[in-house]
């Protein structure tokens, strides 16, 4: 079994893209959470926790919700980078709402390495 603390490898360029925008995302707003998500066309959608008294949107739901409204019918990657040991289970499921049962997303931690990938 794996060393969970032990950074995972991910060779896919594309992953590690959405990897780097997630991160980018979290360092550039100071937001608890940064996320990236990529469609099926390939395009990519990064966002960062939306934490206000009237609004609160986590990293990646508000990145799966900017796909959805650009016109994405689909997702084949998400990441996001936080300080959690988990991925929120309503995070997983809003990506699966876009993606289907099954598809990766890479937890980071705030420094861009790959600790888990989770399934939607």
């Amino acid at each position: 079994m794996a060393d969970p603390s032990e950074p995972l490898a991910v060779d896919d360029p594309e992953d590690r893209k959405i990897v780097t925008l997630a991160r980018a995302s979290r360092a550039r707003t100071g937001a608890a959470e940064g996320a990236a998500v990529r469609d099926s066309d390939g395009r990519t959608y990064a966002a960062a926790t939306v934490a206000l008294p009237s609004l609160q949107v986590s990293a990646l739901r508000l990145a799966v919700a900017m796909a959805v409204s650009s016109g994405a019918k689909s997702l084949e990657a998400a990441a996001v980078s936080t300080g959690s040991d988990r991925v929120d289970a309503d995070d997983l499921t809003a990506v699966r709402d876009l993606a289907g049962d099954g598809i990766a997303v890479l937890r980071a931690d705030p420094h861009g390495a790959v600790h888990e990938v989770a399934r939607s």
